[in-house]
């Protein structure tokens, strides 16, 4: 358990000791694919860290539509923020995948953050960070078209992932429509749509979960002539 919590950035820094008392407080949690952990509105009861598998954050419209907000990986933490402020969640959460997770109970967290105030500034730190993310997704949603926002990920998955085959980039998609939908403030219909559309265009050709791109300067000149 020590060596899992030092993989949460909040706790790299304790010394032994500090993560023995620290482990004292932990328990585990597991999740099948799928399982709902919280809702949103429901009450905080304590801070979790991911062990293995992924945890989507995201709210539903009153229309059931579906708005993904962030996918927490190994390492990474959620209900920092409503911790310290006792409120209810924001946000509901369920495992994309098979889950194991820690979990600190709202007052035994707060009760080592004031034994421990450097955890709390690397908490504030951390929030202070996904509030800028926040921002950037309100802005993506207000300003820019589902076109827009699907070019935009077609390149960041060529930028990080995407393997080079003659004078093409092949880029393999680990969501369905209805996920990429889901984050990309869209439904599904709307992204099979948009990619049949440049597909005709010849910017890039669909093959099951494999994405081709055939004109990779002329996606980015798509991009940059919509913004």
């Amino acid at each position: 358990m020590e060596t899992v919590l030092r993989k949460t950035p909040y706790f790299a820094d304790l010394t032994k000791q500090e993560m023995r008392a620290l482990a004292t407080r932990v328990s585990k949690k597991h999740l099948q694919r799928g399982e709902l952990l919280f809702g949103e509105g429901d009450s905080c009861i304590g801070l979790f860290m991911v062990v293995t598998g992924k945890i989507r954050l995201f709210n539903l419209s009153p229309a059931g539509r579906e708005q993904v907000l962030a996918v927490r990986g190994p390492g990474r933490s959620f209900g920092d923020p409503v911790v310290f402020e006792g409120g209810n969640h924001a946000a509901s959460a369920s495992a994309l995948e098979d889950a194991e997770l820690l979990f600190i109970s709202r007052t035994d967290f707060q009760n080592f953050c004031r034994e421990h105030p450097e955890v709390m500034f690397k908490v504030i730190a951390e929030v202070g960070s996904r509030l800028r993310r926040m921002i950037g997704i309100i802005q993506d949603l207000s300003f820019t078209t589902v076109r827009q926002r699907l070019i935009a990920m077609v390149l960041r998955l060529a930028q990080t992932s995407g393997t080079a085959s003659t004078e093409e980039l092949h880029v393999e998609l680990t969501k369905t429509h209805e996920e990429l939908a889901a984050e990309l403030g869209t439904v599904r219909e709307l992204v099979s749509r948009t990619l049949r559309q440049l597909q005709a265009e010849g910017f890039l050709e669909v093959n099951g979960r494999t994405i081709i791109v055939k004109d990779l300067a002329g996606l980015r000149r798509e991009q940059t002539s919509s913004q």
